[in-house]
C-alpha cells in the first residue's frame, strides 16, 4: 500500500497528516496527487463526497505555494459556507509542521467589511463561496492577478445551487492560472460546459469507482422495524450509546423538525438543521453541537454538507437516502481522522431493497442488529 511520501508529498506535510491519523492515501488521492504535482495542468476528478478530495487537491496546492510571497496564489471555490470553513480548517491542520501558509475564508451571510479587512492581511489561499467572491471582485478589494491554482470543489453542487454565472465570471477573470482543478461527484451538462469553456482540451480526467469510496473504518448495521416503531427503536439505541454523540439523518425538513421535537420531549439534548433556518439560527445550532452542549443533531442531506465535527461515534439513518452518494456522505460524518465509527440504518421491510442496492454499489456489507 502506498504512502503520501511515495506520492511526492514533503516530509513536513506528511508529519502533519500522520498526527491526524491519515496514513494511507485513498484512491482519488493516490491517482490525483502525483498528476497535480508533476507539472501545471488542468484536471477533472470525478469522485463521490467523502472520498478524501480535500487532501487530493489540498496537498498538491500547498506544495505549490511560495510562503515567502505575501499574495494570493490559490483559490478554492465551494458550494456552501460550511464546506468552505471545513476546507480551510483541514488546510490549516495539514500545515502544522510546514512553512506558515495563510488562508482566508469568505462566504455570504457574514459581514463583508470584516472579510475585506481580513483579506488585507498576508493571504496565500482564499477559500470562497462563488457569490461572495464575485461581490468582493466587484468592490475591487481582492487581488487575483497572481492566482496560479484554482479549485472547484463539489462543482456539481455549486451548479445545482445556481452558481454557474458566478463561476463563469470568476474563471474568466483568472487569465494567469496555470492549474484549473475541478472535482465533482457527477458531470452533468452544465459542468461539461464549464470544462469546455474554462479548462484546456487536454485536461487530465480521472474517475474513481463508487465501490471504493466508503471509509473502511465505518461499521454498517441495520435494525428492521415497522414504521410505527422507528422512534422507539431510535430512543433505545440512543440510550444504549450513553453520552456518545452523533447525527440522525432524515430525507425531509418536516421529518427533521418533528423528530428533533420528539427527541427533546424525551429529554435528549438535540436540535435540528434544515432549509427553513436562517443562517444565524443554523450557526447557533452548529455552535452548540460543536461545543458539545448538544448531543444529537438531526439533519437533512443538503444542510449537513460540509459539517466537520470531531469525535462523532455514530450516524443514524432514520430515513434512508435515495442515492448511494448521500449514504457515503452521511456515513462519512463519523470515523473521522482515522477513528472508527458506526452507521446505523433503521429500516422497514420495503427499505431493505435499498440497503442491498447500497451494498452492491458501494462494496459494503450491512449486519443486522436483532432486537430482543
Amino acid at each position: 500500500m502506498k504512502t503520501f511520501s511515495d506520492l511526492g508529498i514533503s516530509p513536513k506535510l506528511v508529519k502533519g497528516l500522520t498526527e491526524l491519523g491519515i496514513i494511507n492515501p485513498t484512491e482519488i488521492q493516490e491517482q490525483a496527487i502525483p498528476v497535480l504535482l508533476e507539472k501545471p495542468t488542468d484536471f477533472v476528478g470525478q469522485a463521490q463526497t467523502g472520498t478524501g478530495k480535500t487532501a487530493a487537491y489540498g496537498l498538491p496546492m500547498l506544495e505549490l505555494i511560495n510562503a515567502s510571497k505575501n499574495h494570493v496564489q490559490a483559490l478554492v471555490l465551494c458550494p456552501t459556507r460550511e464546506l468552505a470553513m471545513q476546507v480551510s480548517k483541514q488546510l490549516f491542520k495539514f500545515t502544522k509542521y510546514s512553512d506558515k501558509i495563510f488562508s482566508e475564508t469568505v462566504y455570504g451571510g457574514a459581514q463583508i467589511d470584516k472579510q475585506i479587512k481580513a483579506l488585507q492581511r498576508p493571504t496565500h489561499i482564499i477559500v470562497a463561496t462563488p457569490g461572495r467572491l464575485v461581490d468582493l471582485m466587484k468592490k475591487k478589494v481582492v487581488d487575483l492577478t497572481n492566482v496560479k491554482t484554482v479549485v472547484l470543489d463539489e462543482a456539481d453542487e455549486m451548479l445545482s445551487m445556481g452558481f454557474k454565472k458566478d463561476l463563469d465570471t470568476i474563471l474568466s477573470a483568472l487569465p494567469a492560472t496555470k492549474n484549473r482543478w475541478l472535482f465533482s461527484a457527477t458531470l452533468p451538462e452544465g459542468i461539461r460546459q464549464i470544462i469546455n469553456s474554462h479548462l484546456s482540451s487536454n485536461a487530465i480526467k480521472i474517475k474513481v469507482s463508487g465501490k471504493n469510496v466508503v471509509n473502511k473504518k465505518i461499521e454498517h448495521k441495520y435494525i428492521l422495524v415497522e414504521d410505527a416503531d422507528k422512534l422507539t427503536t431510535l430512543l433505545q439505541y440512543l440510550k444504549f450509546k450513553g453520552k456518545e454523540r452523533g447525527i440522525v439523518f432524515c430525507k425531509t425538513k418536516n421529518t427533521t423538525k418533528t423528530l428533533a421535537k420528539q427527541l427533546i420531549a424525551k429529554n435528549i439534548s438535540a436540535d435540528a438543521i434544515h432549509g427553513d433556518l436562517l443562517q444565524k439560527e443554523r450557526d447557533k445550532v452548529m455552535r452548540a453541537f460543536k461545543n458539545e452542549s448538544l448531543r444529537i443533531l438531526v439533519a437533512t442531506d443538503l444542510t449537513a454538507r460540509g459539517i466537520d465535527v470531531e469525535d462523532l461515534a455514530f450516524v443514524v439513518h432514520y430515513e434512508l437516502p435515495s442515492q448511494d452518494e448521500f449514504y457515503t456522505h452521511r456515513s462519512g460524518r463519523t470515523a473521522r481522522a482515522g477513528k472508527e465509527g458506526m452507521s446505523l440504518a433503521i429500516v422497514n421491510s420495503k427499505e431493505l431493497k435499498q440497503l442491498r442496492f447500497f451494498e452492491k454499489t458501494l462494496g459494503i456489507s450491512f449486519s443486522q442488529i436483532r432486537q430482543k
